[in-house]
């Protein structure tokens, strides 16, 4: 789940850090009465879920109330990477001294939290050259010990106040990390006013979507949020298919990226699954959503979201295509499949275009699809050779 950057900043607010005052308005209206009580100058924001909006020209500055509501009128409704925008946020243009990064994410080397700072704050920080950055990896159950924090700031040269200053921000960001079962948090940047007050323009917060249940008292205050790591809002797809992951907690079969080709998937196996997905590209496939199955789910969940899948307008097919299970019965998945084919008044011999899932139960899930005349494969059948064939019989049935 990713944040606008109000909603960011709001949260954050609560662990102690300090940011400048983001108002998000809808209309031009109230964009005139925001300037008027936040005061000339301004910075108007589209509220999109991803960065680089300053390239995109998402971040628009005023020195005047005209100037304010032309930008508003340029911004609300402009299209960034796909997705429209109808939320701006207004904030007052601060003057500051220095600027900086800080940000908390995790090290899938390490497998830990690791604090990052960097003297290159700014829309130009991912294209940095610069050196001066310091991380510091840190234990999950402890957290950024403050003295650990303050070391950071003096590996990229900090000294004074603002090094014990940077050292509490960091402090404070990694506790908010750790606390909201966060996968990312960024300030960016963190400024420094000529009173040496730190204090933060942007702000970037992302919530691993299987912990969101545990942070509703957190959340509920921010408003409407989004659950998608795709960086736009869901689409009516894959809001179903949340719903449809949702009714049964055992296993996965509802974590749904909608996409405009023709051929449904269903496939897992961890990695598997992308490696599955780019194999069906990569011989010429067209796929229709990237769909992750696994942990055993029910017979009903599958053919739930086998339905799902088939009822998006312009699907010809499906694969069913995973790496060996061995926590998953394949018949479970099989009996599933042909559920939610058959509901949706298909034949599965002329719908799915291969079923390959090898492991707990393959014999059976192959004697299941083998008597509904459905091509299966085992694990003789590498997973780049059955995304070809899915292909192929995919194309076979359209013709």
């Amino acid at each position: 789940m990713r944040l606008l950057e109000h909603q960011s900043k709001k949260l954050l607010s609560t662990f102690g850090l300090v940011f400048t005052e983001s108002t998000p308005v809808e209309s031009i209206d109230e964009v005139r009465a925001t300037v008027e009580r936040v005061g000339l100058p301004v910075v108007l924001k589209a509220q999109t879920p991803f960065g680089g909006r300053g390239h995109a020209g998402a971040v628009k500055f005023a020195e005047t109330l005209d100037q304010a509501v032309i930008a508003a009128e340029a911004l609300l409704g402009m299209t960034v990477r796909g997705t429209t925008v109808d939320v701006i946020s207004i904030e007052p243009k601060l003057n500051y001294e220095r600027e900086f990064y800080v940000g908390i994410t995790w090290d899938t080397v390490e497998k830990l939290p690791v604090a990052l700072l960097s003297l290159a704050g700014g829309m130009d920080v991912e294209s940095s050259q610069s050196d001066q950055v310091a991380h510091q990896p840190f234990d999950p159950w402890m957290g950024l010990a403050p003295y650990k924090a303050r070391g950071l700031a003096a590996e990229v040269g900090l000294t004074g106040r603002i090094l014990v200053a940077v050292g509490e921000v960091l402090t404070k960001l990694s506790q908010a990390f750790l606390d909201c079962d966060a996968v990312t948090m960024e300030i960016n940047p963190l400024v420094v006013t000529k009173d040496e007050t730190l204090i933060g323009l942007d702000a970037r917060v992302e919530i691993e979507d299987e912990a969101v249940y545990r942070q509703g008292e957190r959340l509920e205050p921010l408003g409407e949020l989004t659950m998608t790591a795709t960086g736009r809002p869901p689409t009516a797809l894959e809001l179903e298919a949340q719903r449809i992951d949702a009714i049964d907690h055992r296993g996965v079969a509802g974590r749904v990226v909608e996409f405009d080709g023709d051929l449904a998937l269903l496939i897992g196996g961890g990695g598997a699954s992308l490696t599955v997905f780019d194999a069906i590209k990569a011989h010429g496939g067209s796929p229709a959503n990237y769909c992750e199955v696994g942990g055993n789910p029910t017979e009903e969940k599958v053919a739930a979201i086998t339905s799902l899948l088939l009822s998006k307008p312009g699907v010809n097919g499906m694969a069913v295509i995973m790496n060996v299970v061995n926590n998953t019965r394949a018949d479970v998945i099989a009996r599933g499949v042909l559920m939610g084919v058959e509901g949706t008044g298909r034949k599965p011999s002329e719908t799915i275009s291969l079923f390959r899932v090898p492991g707990n139960w393959e014999t059976e899930a192959r004697e299941i699809m083998e008597a509904a005349g459905v091509e299966v494969h085992g694990r003789e059948v590498s997973l780049d050779a059955a995304a070809r064939l899915a292909v192929e019989r995919n194309r076979a049935h359209v013709a």
